[in-house]
């Protein structure tokens, strides 16, 4: 979330063809912002191994919250249950 572009995000695994799970990020972009897929990798890339970096980047309106204000993940591996990628 540190991305100038990026208001949050969350990382969930989701199926893979090669590798079984592989990381899907859910991105909430800032009002007037734009970032790309490629751009938002070439940020991460610095601060974590190559095998860590989402395969995928959704692009979505907001990341479900539970009462308490926290990312409620289940409710997007539920979302992106049928999701899979390379």
């Amino acid at each position: 979330m540190g991305h100038p572009g990026v208001a949050e995000a969350a990382v969930i695994p989701v199926a893979s063809a090669r590798w079984s799970e592989r990381p899907l990020a859910a991105v909430v972009l800032k009002a007037d912002m734009g970032a790309s897929p490629d751009e938002l990798r070439a940020f991460l890339a610095p601060h974590f191994p190559k095998f860590w970096l989402p395969d995928a980047f959704e692009f979505i309106d907001a990341i479900p919250r539970t009462s308490a204000g926290k990312f409620q993940k289940s409710a997007l591996r539920a979302r992106f249950k049928d999701y899979q990628v390379g």
